[in-house]
């Protein structure tokens, strides 16, 4: 069976810092076409811990849409140095979740992950904006 080859786009955003967060991740096929979409409010939290529960998010996401393969772009360069190793997690708070995303990463054959601009991440960051909207504007 060939290899499902999914790209992944994901962004946290953090009104204030610690504030209200949300996740946001855009799955996209090989042909370039959105195959599907996440959001997710997260309540208070920073902004580092938004990008990696954003990331958390869209590898549940490829894994449910079964996923074997995965190319992940985000627009944190603290987070893609992370995942790479090249930074060590030395923050306690995000220890935990980055131990959650080398599980996830563990259950694909491949990925790899790069930085991009955030001109290139706009779809996962409005969707990200989108979950900390919806929340407050139902909290009222």
């Amino acid at each position: 069976m060939a290899d499902k080859r999914l790209s992944l786009f994901t962004d946290g955003a953090c009104r204030g810092n610690p504030g209200n967060g949300g996740a946001g991740a855009v799955l996209v096929g090989e042909n370039g076409d959105v195959i599907g979409t996440a959001k997710k409010f997260l309540g208070h939290c920073t902004n580092n811990i938004a990008e990696y529960r954003a990331l958390i998010l869209g590898l549940e996401e490829a894994l449910g849409c079964g996923a074997t393969a995965i190319s992940i772009y985000l627009d944190s360069e603290l987070l893609v140095r992370q995942v790479q190793g090249v930074y060590r997690v030395k923050n306690p708070t995000l220890k935990p979740l980055m131990t959650r995303v080398r599980a996830l990463l563990d259950r694909f054959d491949t990925w790899q992950v790069a930085h991009v601009p955030r001109s290139d991440n706009a779809a996962a960051d409005k969707l990200a904006n989108e979950a900390i909207d919806e929340a407050l504007k139902n909290s009222v």
